[in-house]
């Protein structure tokens, strides 16, 4: 089982992310440069969250012409699995992995605190080890969260079971109030078709250790890992 965690000019979350498999989920683990198109045999690509090429023309639109991008994509197609936190998940949107794009906030601000999230399906490398309904805490930290999809994209979505998390309040209620940003029925994050990538706004990789204040979002990696390991990777 190895891990492959990308490296763009202004990832900030790039070394957060590999503490998470090196540290804690104790797996091997590897940075992949931007300007590589070699994905060294990993096993699952993790695109990590901060300011890919500084977030010029729109967040993700430089980032996914890299040659570790185009990689990635034939990864993803031929069922790797694909984790796009933040501005990973940005990027796998503007590279046409996942349905959408991520637009300004609804308050036109950046937005950096501690959300909730409802756990919406099971079925996923990613969710496997929740339970459905279960409410992680977990930080958030953008500009451009706010999800947003044609409607019959969302009708897709919603009928696939492909949302893999929604916005809620503390007791796992999907309100208006506890929304952050404005996106569309409150998705903080989806699945591909396939249900190999799942891109998500909020941070897992900030919420891995009870020490930063919530360790619910290890449960993510731990899904991951256990899905790997049951392949026999």
């Amino acid at each position: 089982m190895k891990f492959g965690v990308l490296v763009f000019p202004g990832s900030n979350c790039d070394h957060d992310t590999y503490n998470v498999i090196s540290e804690l989920a104790k797996q091997p683990v590897t940075l992949l440069w931007h300007d590589s198109s070699d994905l060294e045999n990993c096993d699952a690509i993790l695109v990590p969250g901060g300011f890919a090429y500084g977030d010029y023309l729109r967040t993700g639109a430089i980032a996914r012409f890299s040659p570790v991008m185009q990689s990635v994509k034939k990864f993803a197609d031929a069922g790797g699995p694909v984790l796009g936190i933040c501005n990973g998940f940005q990027i796998l949107c503007e590279s046409g992995l996942l349905p959408g794009a991520l637009m300004r906030n609804a308050g036109l601000k950046y937005i950096c605190k501690q959300v909730y999230l409802r756990s919406e399906t099971l079925d996923s490398p990613f969710t496997n080890q929740l339970t459905r309904g279960e409410v992680l805490k977990v930080p958030i930290g953008h500009m451009e969260g706010n999800y947003f999809c044609d409607d019959e994209t969302l009708k897709t979505l919603q009928r696939n079971d492909r949302i893999a998390f929604r916005y809620a309040t503390p007791e796992g209620e999907i309100t208006p109030q506890a929304n952050p940003n404005g996106s569309l029925d409150n998705i903080a994050g989806i699945l591909s078709e396939g249900r190999n990538v799942l891109g998500m706004m909020p941070h897992p990789d900030r919420s891995s250790e009870q020490m930063l204040g919530s360790a619910d979002g290890f449960k993510i990696f731990q899904s991951l890992v256990g899905t790997l390991a049951a392949a026999g990777r």
